[in-house]
């Protein structure tokens, strides 16, 4: 951090500065939505374009999240070092270098390349996010953080519905099915032709997009969002953490990073694991394909919900123990209910309808454990979050586990791995928050 700029406690910003920073914030993570929910086309695209098996499309996931697990510690250094804004703006040129590695990657359709890129990407996602989370926890009373970060999920989540919309909408064309069909009959040099004029349309859009994420870290830099001071601790709190010397002492924190670890996998299977189930209930894929939307649609209204009555009429904690209950109760009707119901125009068994609501039971649940988290960490926040942030590797690698019990039993058996996760949130709300020494300590 700069002699000229001063980090402030968060409790000293006005409520004009304390809005002006939650847009800001919010800029933000409609960026994170964006650039992570285009992975759902991507994934296609790319298997088509590169000519992958299906393991090797799915790298596209592993490679953008796995960058959080790699890349978060390493990024609370950086945040430490250089302060929340300059580290966002960090953050965004590295994203506009992701974008510009896809330039190099269309030319050669060299499907290395592209994941080298997405892993840039998600690194630079990692700084964001390792900045944003914790700035917008302490960004106001502790009781409600889970209202504004409520405010962060639906300007994610509306990113996620509008980015698959945009992106196939730019680079697809009317022609593009009939084309793909005819990949297998054409000759090499035909068939070259055309995947490489097909995987050149990226160039254009991924170019702006990295100009667009170049400009927003110099907006960022340069805006009145304010430097919150999180290595200067309270009195109180300075004498409760002055034995502390490792990360590991907060119980809470380390319980919390695996709670985000099981959260985002359940939140990610219920949403990328709905086709499948639908198509095994012989339902196409052009009806199949809205039921994401659905997903997401009810996890929008769970914000709005957690918007509304926290903390005035409920504390975010026991909106959490709610949430979490109702994610353990729609996992069982996943594997038990049955019946063929219709349903917004669908005929389908009720089992799938259980999905959907996954979305509601999912909604608050990042939000409400953040501030149970980083609670009482002071001069710890940035590692914290930090450590927060690697269980997004969650969204890795849930669904490959996912997807082998499909394999090995049905889509419908395999939605038994959400149960354990659950029954653990529900553990971590009622009980393993409030954990502030390790029983094996001595």
């Amino acid at each position: 951090m700069s002699k000229t700029q001063v980090a402030i406690q968060a409790s000293s910003f006005s409520k004009h500065d304390t809005w002006i920073s939650i847009g800001i914030i919010g800029m933000l993570f409609f960026i994170f939505g964006f650039v992570s929910w285009i992975n759902a086309i991507l994934i296609p695209y790319f298997k088509i374009a590169c000519e992958l098996t299906n393991f090797e499309s799915y790298l596209v996931a592993f490679a953008f999240y796995i960058s959080y697990l790699v890349m978060s510690v390493p990024s609370s250094y950086l945040l430490k070092k250089i302060g929340f804004k300059r580290g966002m703006m960090v953050g965004f040129w590295v994203m506009a270098l992701g974008a510009f590695i896809f330039v190099p990657a269309a030319l050669g359709r060299t499907y290395e390349i592209f994941l080298l890129g997405l892993f840039t990407l998600g690194t630079g996602l990692a700084i964001l996010q390792t900045a944003a989370n914790p700035y917008i926890t302490v960004l106001g009373p502790k009781e409600r953080a889970a209202q504004r970060i409520s405010i962060m999920g639906i300007a994610n989540k509306g990113a996620g519905i509008l980015a698959p919309i945009i992106f196939a909408a730019v680079i697809l064309r009317v022609g593009d099915t009939e084309m793909f069909n005819q990949l297998a009959t054409m000759g090499e040099v035909e068939k070259n032709a055309a995947l490489d004029e097909l995987i050149r349309r990226v160039i254009m859009p991924y170019t702006v997009v990295g100009i667009v994420l170049f400009t927003l870290g110099l907006m960022v830099r340069f805006s009145p969002l304010p430097e919150i001071d999180t290595e200067h601790e309270s009195i109180e709190l300075a004498e409760a953490n002055s034995g502390k010397t490792s990360i590991f002492q907060f119980p809470h924190l380390i319980l919390g990073a695996f709670a985000i670890f099981l959260h985002v996998g359940t939140q990610i299977i219920a949403i990328d694991t709905i086709i499948g189930y639908a198509n095994s209930m012989n339902i196409g894929l052009i009806e199949a394909k809205v039921f994401p939307s659905y997903t997401l649609a009810f996890t929008i209204l769970g914000y709005i919900i957690g918007i509304s009555l926290i903390p005035r009429f409920i504390s975010q904690v026991n909106i959490l123990r709610i949430c979490t209950v109702l994610g353990t109760f729609f996992t069982i009707m996943i594997i038990f209910a049955s019946g063929t119901v219709q349903l917004l125009g669908h005929t389908a068994d009720i089992s799938i309808w259980f999905v959907v609501l996954l979305g509601l039971a999912n909604s608050l649940v990042w939000a409400g454990i953040w501030p149970l988290a980083l609670d009482g960490l002071g001069r710890f926040t940035k590692l914290g979050a930090s450590i927060m942030i690697m269980g997004l590797c969650g969204n890795a690698i849930m669904p490959l586990v996912y997807g082998y019990l499909a394999d090995l039993y049905d889509v419908r058996l395999a939605y038994w791995i959400l149960f354990p996760c659950y029954l653990y949130l529900v553990y971590y709300a009622v009980y393993g928050h409030k954990v502030r020494k390790w029983a094996f300590a001595a």
